[in-house]
């Protein structure tokens, strides 16, 4: 595979076979953020878990924020529907939301539900669960509470999932943060994961490796040291 020459100069800022403490890591990946837009900080965690046998889910809410404005719709009724508009929500529905959604609208970014409104939700699976908006209690995206859903999803909560390999793909802010908000984001987001951590299922340590990235730059892998520090503090 070709590279490109911007590429190249910012893999040449990291050694495939060394890891990093969160610091180094983290001007690295400033450093190669090198495209002429504002790259997102990416973290992928490899888990040493049987992937068949448990579910890992959850979410976090990053202290920093994303860096991007996130777009969240709710399905409600009642007094939800003013607690989702004081909150923020773009939009507000229920059956004519659902109507607009199976016909072919996607103009959001996530979906939230009271579960009084489930059974009109759940006939969008179809369309939601292939693309990662599917609300689940699991996510604490299905609530009674769904105002201090919807803020924390504005101000930089967002949700993480294992795949059938055991893998977790998910972003900690913009390669224009400063380093110390990275950082905070990174560490929250370490804690957050290690917080799902089941009684069984689990080979070796729960988190084997950890990498980070910008959406453009080279992967830089993660001295397991500081990653285990937090993982163990989180209990």
């Amino acid at each position: 595979m070709t590279h490109s020459k911007r590429y190249t100069s910012s893999a040449a800022l990291v050694e495939p076979r060394l890891t990093y403490g969160l610091d180094d890591a983290i001007e690295k990946l400033k450093n190669g953020a090198t495209a002429r837009f504002d790259e997102t900080a990416e973290v992928t965690f490899v888990l040493g878990i049987r992937a068949s046998q448990v579910s890992i889910r959850g979410t976090c809410s990053l202290p920093n924020g994303t860096g991007k404005t996130v777009r969240v719709i709710a399905f409600a009724k009642g007094e939800a529907v003013q607690e989702a508009q004081e909150a923020g929500a773009d939009r507000v529905g229920g059956e004519d939301l659902a109507k607009e959604i199976q016909e072919g609208w996607f103009e959001f970014d996530k979906v939230v539900s009271t579960p009084d409104m489930m059974p009109v939700v759940g006939r969008l699976g179809k369309v939601l669960g292939p693309r990662g908006m599917m609300p689940s209690p699991k996510t604490g995206t299905v609530t009674k509470d769904i105002g201090r859903v919807i803020g924390g999803l504005k101000q930089g909560m967002v949700e993480f999932r294992a795949d059938r390999h055991g893998v977790v793909h998910t972003i900690f802010g913009k390669a224009s943060f400063d380093g110390a908000a990275l950082k905070e984001n990174l560490e929250a987001m370490i804690r957050s994961l290690a917080a799902t951590r089941p009684e069984e299922g689990i080979k070796g340590r729960f988190i084997r490796k950890v990498s980070i990235a910008s959406t453009m730059g080279p992967g830089i892998t993660l001295e397991m040291g500081a990653v285990n520090a937090l993982v163990e503090a989180t209990g």
